[in-house]
């Protein structure tokens, strides 16, 4: 059973940045593959970022690229999600998730077998 544990939110101004982490507690590999998910209050949770843990290949929801990035340290077995530019619309508790059979992008939670705990961030104007 793989455990995911998430740190790094909080409360940030409009314009300023936060960085996410989230850690797993086996070493991935193979097809293993992180993504990271928000859920709005009230609304369902919806895709944000996927990465291939063996390739690095990212992929994004279109109204974060360009100013999330998501990536990963292989020592330490932790994917991160860089927010930049954070607006108050991002406000939402996010999510990492994993899988250790992608092939290739999910964009849904279905997709995924593990979860973190979830970390609120709060962006104020």
């Amino acid at each position: 059973q793989v455990q995911l544990v998430e740190s790094g939110g909080g409360l940030v101004q409009a314009g300023g940045s936060l960085r996410l982490s989230c850690t797993t507690s086996e070493r991935p590999s193979g097809t293993f593959a992180m993504a990271w998910f928000r859920q709005f209050s009230g609304k369902e949770r919806q895709f944000v970022a996927h990465i291939m843990w063996n390739t690095g290949a990212a992929a994004y929801t279109g109204p974060v690229r360009g100013r999330f990035s998501i990536s990963r340290d292989v020592l330490k077995n932790t994917a991160y999600l860089q927010m930049n530019n954070l607006q108050p619309a991002a406000s939402a508790v996010y999510y990492c998730a994993a899988s250790p059979r992608a092939q290739s992008v999910q964009f849904l939670p279905r997709a995924y077998e593990y979860w973190g705990q979830g970390t609120q961030v709060t962006v104020s104007s």
